[in-house]
């Protein structure tokens, strides 16, 4: 891997629940993200990927310090930023910047487009000179794709798609090091979906960017990602490249996410094996014992309600190496494979089992 330029150690946020008015008594917590590991290197994407509820927002927030972490370390180059505050904490939020979900109510609708592009200079003065500063904001959004001429113009005036190319401007104008690009077009239409992915595959080359790119969609995630992470009630549950998680999942969370991804193709739709998760997703402030997804899984032992699995190569795929060998946290990992020829077939990897019983 590249030179890591984030490094992120065992990241919590619980958010307490208290009750009374006048004595407030903490009574429990909820547990949105709940120790999560990851490294980014530079010019790398990390996708990260899960169900609604599973903490990635809330990771993404505290990768920007919009949320302070309850514990963990969030290391930028080397530095703790979950410590710094002042003139250290801006100097970092300089090369750390954020692309958000909804392209319309990130952008103030009583501010120009020009405005909105431009504040990042308001707020570091070093970043450009005045007098170049409508240059500067123009030359963005021609990079974006947009017609430099729009700099008077106001949010609404723009598609969806448009508003998101001013997002991204945004980001862009104090040129930093990561994006961390929260489901940035989970809010567009698939067309428009596929042109703005694009475009940031074009501006990561373009400006060496390192992303960390938050989306439901599977298929997104792995266009664009050179590694993904796969979240399960505030942890990473499996990890690894997108040829190792889209082609040999092991993680039984992981494969049923992949199961049910459309297949275009009729007959293949006809042979793949869907699997349906029974159970609703437990509550953040009621987590289960050992694995926390041991309630929805069609392979949960007694072992899984005792133990907490670690999040590590399964030790009967380290012998084996290859693209099954890739951290999961499942005690019963198994290998299997997605057909090529068939998107979200899963076939089983012969040799590979469930681990020791």
């Amino acid at each position: 891997m590249a030179e890591p330029v984030l490094e992120v150690s065992d990241l919590v946020k619980h958010y307490p629940l208290t009750r009374g008015v006048v004595l407030r008594k903490q009574v429990g917590a909820v547990r949105a993200v709940d120790g999560v590991d990851f490294t980014l290197g530079r010019g790398e994407t990390l996708g990260i990927v899960g169900e609604s509820g599973c903490g990635k927002s809330t990771v993404a927030r505290m990768l920007v310090n919009l949320e302070r972490p309850t514990a963990g370390s969030i290391r930028y180059k080397g530095e703790d930023i979950t410590r710094l505050s002042g003139k250290a904490l801006k100097a970092v939020r300089r090369n750390i910047q954020m692309v958000f979900q909804d392209p319309y109510t990130s952008l103030n609708p009583r501010m120009t487009v020009g405005d909105i592009i431009g504040e990042p200079y308001d707020i570091h003065p070093e970043a450009a000179p005045k007098g170049d500063r409508r240059r500067r904001v123009q030359d963005l959004l021609d990079v974006v794709g947009l017609d430099p001429e729009y700099v008077n113009r106001y949010p609404h005036q723009f598609s969806g798609g448009q508003r998101q190319r001013i997002g991204i401007a945004r980001g862009l104008a104090l040129r930093p090091e990561v994006i961390v690009a929260d489901e940035p077009v989970s809010a567009l239409d698939v067309s428009v979906q596929a042109q703005v992915v694009n475009l940031m595959d074009r501006l990561q080359s373009e400006f060496g960017l390192a992303y960390v790119f938050i989306a439901h969609d599977l298929s997104i995630v792995r266009h664009i990602s050179d590694r993904v992470g796969v979240m399960y009630l505030g942890r990473i549950v499996e990890t690894g490249t997108d040829t190792e998680i889209y082609e040999h999942p092991t993680h039984p969370y992981t494969q049923a996410l992949l199961s049910a991804v459309p297949v275009p193709d009729p007959e293949a739709r006809e042979h793949r094996e869907r699997i349906i998760l029974s159970g609703d997703v437990p509550s953040p402030t009621d987590i289960p014992s050992g694995c926390r997804f041991r309630t929805r899984c069609w392979k949960a032992r007694e072992r899984c309600a005792l133990e907490v699995p670690a999040l590590a190569v399964p030790e009967w795929f380290r012998p084996a190496g290859g693209p099954v060998a890739h951290d999961s946290a499942c005690h019963f990992a198994e290998a299997v494979s997605i057909r090529r020829s068939a998107p979200g077939v899963l076939a089983p990897v012969e040799g590979h089992g469930d681990g020791p019983g």
